[in-house]
């Protein structure tokens, strides 16, 4: 069943890994579908580079497994995917990572800034990339941590563990945490050429006027 999702997820999963965001078993993706509200996610402890649609795990809102061909376990935090997609009813896909700068941000369990405009694609609200507060995997600690954060931006850090973004499109979701990594790198490098003191950053309500140039006329 849902074949077509099942194949989105795992190119998610596998361009997460071939992008260097995860490596090996880490991390997961799901999407869940518009038509039924069934989620589909990465099975627990397979190497990424080797899934297939079989293996794709189907699963309800209240954990129940629906379908899993391959007779494997769902990722141990399909918890917290349910709890994404029952807080944010506007996205359908989502791409967990455990990126190298994102995560450093994230054992210091420090926000990152917009400091540079690109960030207004990633949907903060706030102004910031916020941070999760730490929940041991696995545990619905872990999924209640993520709720008020995943509403506040489209890419979070999760305290001592990794990152996450979403989009209602199964490549966008992926292509968010790769820009969430790389405004984790470019933040880090402002950092150490000012000294340790903190870059200058945009407020929400600059990110939020952006729009396409009104002065681009399009022949008729």
């Amino acid at each position: 069943m849902l074949e077509i999702q099942k194949k989105h997820v795992v190119e998610m999963a596998r361009t997460a890994q071939q992008w260097g965001l995860c490596k090996h078993k880490a991390g997961n993706s799901s999407v869940r579908d518009k038509e039924t509200g069934l989620i589909l996610v990465t099975p627990t402890t397979i190497d990424k580079m080797h899934l297939t649609p079989r293996d794709i795990v189907v699963m309800d809102v209240e954990a129940n497994v629906i379908e899993s061909e391959a007779g494997l376990r769902p990722t141990s935090e399909c918890l917290m995917h349910i709890e994404i997609y029952k807080a944010r009813p506007d996205i359908f896909a989502i791409s967990h990572t455990h990126s190298l700068y994102a995560t450093s941000f994230a054992v210091l369990n420090k926000p990152i800034p917009a400091v540079v405009y690109e960030c207004a694609i990633l949907n903060l609200k706030d102004g910031v990339i916020p941070v999760a507060p730490y929940g041991r995997p696995g545990t619905p600690a872990l999924s209640d941590s993520v709720i008020e954060p995943i509403k506040r931006a489209d890419a979070i850090l999760m305290e001592k563990h990794g990152a996450i973004g979403v989009d209602k499109d199964p490549y966008e979701a992926v292509l968010k945490s790769a820009y969430l990594e790389e405004m984790a790198q470019i933040y880090y490098h402002a950092l150490m050429i000012n000294g340790g003191k903190e870059p200058g950053s945009f407020t929400p309500e600059e990110l939020q006027r952006w729009e396409y140039p009104s002065q681009i006329k399009f022949a008729r």
